[in-house]
């Protein structure tokens, strides 16, 4: 027999997990065939969420302490195939939908993201990661608060939007397209929003 106290925390328990979905742990979440941590700091990851696919990109949504740029690390949470079917394997195939709040304090005037297979290191044209350096799908780059967008190739994978605000307390979403002819089992995504200069 489950005594009553023992219950209310398994019910409890339940209810935390239903309240967090995909979470792994504090700061990992899981979505589609990747999971998705904010453990270089400056952000909270709040869910993720989403198959993977172009019909069910992956959904981060999270919350920016800081104008400065932070780190989204991205690992394969199941076998690498890269002709496998997307969201079963990590095919270096990811439809990505980034949704972040402004808790900084400041607005934001543009938003850069950075791709790297190494840390610190930004991509190149040899590591075979980029946003969708071969345009295999078309109009898959768009923001909700941002109307124009600009990618870089070289030096380095970087994909910028401009001509857009976003105060703080208010949230932007991003989508984009990342590509990798390498799948690899972990790269990261430099987040970086851009103030005013004073």
């Amino acid at each position: 027999m489950t005594r009553p106290g023992l219950r209310c925390v398994q019910v409890f328990a339940a209810l935390l997990a239903a309240s967090c979905p995909h979470a792994l742990a504090d700061g990992i979440f899981e979505a589609g065939a990747y999971s998705f941590s904010d453990e270089r700091g400056g952000f909270r990851i709040l869910s993720a969420t989403g198959a993977g696919t172009r019909d069910d990109p992956i959904v981060v949504t999270e919350e920016l302490d800081t104008a400065d740029p932070v780190t989204l690390t991205i690992r394969a949470a199941r076998p690498i195939q890269p002709f496998g079917s997307t969201g079963d394997y990590a095919t270096g195939f990811l439809p990505l939908k980034i949704v972040t709040r402004n808790n900084s304090g400041d607005a934001w005037i543009e938003f850069g993201f950075e791709l790297q297979s190494i840390l610190n290191v930004p991509s190149d044209y040899g590591d075979g990661l980029s946003f969708d350096q071969a345009q295999r799908v078309d109009n898959m780059i768009k923001s909700d608060s941002f109307a124009e967008f600009k990618r870089d190739f070289e030096p380095s994978d970087r994909l910028l939007f401009s001509k857009g605000k976003v105060d703080p307390q208010e949230s932007a979403s991003f989508s984009f397209l990342v590509t990798d002819f390498s799948p690899k089992d972990r790269f990261y995504l430099v987040e970086e929003p851009r103030v005013p200069s004073s």
